[in-house]
């Protein structure tokens, strides 16, 4: 086994993903899916490194920390938004249909 010294890394969603019948490729599906798990921890880890430098300006800056600590208390507050598991993180193809009911 040979190293190459590189590895790529596939960081994009697959292109032949088709939201509107996503099961015509089940690989493809696959693919999405893991792309989609993979933003989110993205996201989950980025906001808990926000969280721990808000946790670190609040004990550095005391009773300043409103007006000293603003500016990164907002990025992580941006950062926590469309985060979690739940039905509205979902991509919007996996809802379901919305049918009244008879």
């Amino acid at each position: 086994m040979v190293f190459k010294g590189e590895v790529e890394f596939d960081e994009g969603p697959p292109d032949n993903f088709d939201p509107k019948n996503p099961y015509a490729d089940p690989v493809a599906f696959f693919e999405y899916r893991e792309y989609l798990v993979r933003e989110k921890w993205i996201g989950i880890e980025t906001a808990k490194i926000l969280r721990d430098k808000v946790r670190w300006c609040y004990r550095k800056e005391g009773v300043n920390h409103l007006q000293n600590c603003r500016e990164i208390v907002r990025q992580y507050l941006e950062s926590t938004k469309g985060i979690g598991w739940g039905k509205d993180a979902r991509p919007p193809y996996a809802h379901g249909t919305d049918t009244a009911k008879p």
